[in-house]
C-alpha cells in the first residue's frame, strides 16, 4: 500500500512539473492577436462631402445677367423728377415695346392714363409726324401673275420684261396688306410709299394702286435718274435720311430693306 501511494505522488509531481514547464518548452506560442475589423464608414456624410458630391453632378451654370431690382431702379430715377411725366411714360412704353424691361410686373401708376390712351389708339400718330413706310412690289401689290408667266422663277429675271408687266398696271393687291394699309390710315399715321420703280412709272403705278384700293398716301417716292444705278441698301438709306431731315417722327417699315433703319431719327 505504501509503495502504491508513493507512486501516485510521483505521478502528480511529474504532471505539475510538466504544466509549469510548458511556456518554456513553447516560447513562440503566444496569445492569438485580436482580428482587426475595419470600422464601417459613417452612413451620414459630412456637409462638405455632400456638397462636393453634388457639384460633380451639376450641369454648367448658365450665364445670367441680373437686372437691377426695383429699389435700385427707383434710386437711379430719383434725378428724373424734373422730367415731365408724359416724357417718362413715353420712354417707359418704348423700352417695354422693345422688350428691354423684361421681366416687369405692372405698368407704373403714373403711366396708367398714358398707356390706356396709347392702347386705345388716341396717342398713335397724334402729333402728325409719325409715318408708316410701305414698299410697293410684293408688299402692297403682288407680281405673282408675272412670275406665273415666266416659270415661277425658273427663268432668269429680265428687267425689260418686268418693266413691260409694270406698264400694264395689272398687279393685284395683297389682301392682308390692303387691310393693314387701311388700319394704319385710321390710326392717323402718314403713309409713305417707297419703291424701287423708276420715276417714269409714276403714272401707271398711281393708277394701279388706286384701282386696287390704296388711297390717301402722303408721299410716293420712286427712283430718279441719279438713283438708277444705286444698290437698294444705298438708295433706301439715302431716302431715309431725307425723310429724317424733313422732320418725320417715328417710323414703321413694311417690306423695305433694313438699311433704311440706319437713317432712323
Amino acid at each position: 500500500m505504501a509503495r502504491h501511494r508513493g507512486g501516485g505522488d510521483l505521478v502528480r509531481l511529474l504532471v505539475m512539473l510538466l504544466l509549469a514547464a510548458t511556456p518554456l518548452l513553447f516560447p513562440c506560442a503566444a496569445e492569438p492577436e485580436a482580428e482587426v475589423v475595419p470600422t464601417a464608414p459613417s452612413q451620414v456624410p459630412s456637409e462638405e462631402a455632400a456638397d462636393a458630391a453634388a457639384q460633380q453632378h451639376l450641369l454648367p451654370r448658365p450665364l445670367v445677367i441680373e437686372l437691377p431690382s426695383s429699389s435700385l431702379a427707383r434710386v437711379a430715377d430719383e434725378g428724373l423728377d424734373d422730367v415731365p411725366a408724359d416724357v417718362r411714360c413715353a420712354s417707359w412704353r418704348l423700352a417695354a415695346e422693345a422688350n428691354n424691361l423684361a421681366p416687369w410686373e405692372a405698368v407704373p401708376a403714373e403711366c396708367a392714363a398714358h398707356v390706356r390712351a396709347y392702347l386705345m389708339g388716341s396717342d398713335l400718330g397724334g402729333d402728325g409726324r409719325d409715318a408708316w413706310i410701305f414698299d410697293i412690289d410684293e408688299t402692297l401689290l403682288s407680281n405673282l401673275p408675272y412670275y406665273a408667266d415666266h416659270g415661277y422663277g425658273l427663268e432668269l429675271f429680265d428687267h425689260l420684261e418686268f418693266d413691260k408687266w409694270v406698264e400694264r398696271g395689272e398687279a393685284p393687291a395683297i389682301p392682308s396688306s390692303l387691310k393693314l394699309y387701311k388700319e394704319v390710315l385710321e390710326l392717323g399715321f402718314k403713309v409713305i410709299l417707297l419703291t424701287g420703280r423708276s420715276e417714269g412709272y409714276r403714272g401707271v403705278t398711281v393708277d394701279n394702286l388706286t384701282k386696287q384700293g390704296f388711297h390717301d398716301w402722303d408721299k410716293l417716292i420712286l427712283r430718279t435718274a441719279s438713283d438708277r444705278k444705286k444698290a437698294a441698301t444705298t438708295y433706301n438709306r439715302r431716302r431715309g435720311s431725307k425723310l429724317n431731315q424733313k422732320g418725320t417722327g417715328s417710323w414703321a417699315i413694311q417690306g423695305i430693306s433694313g438699311a433704311i433703319c440706319l437713317a432712323l431719327p
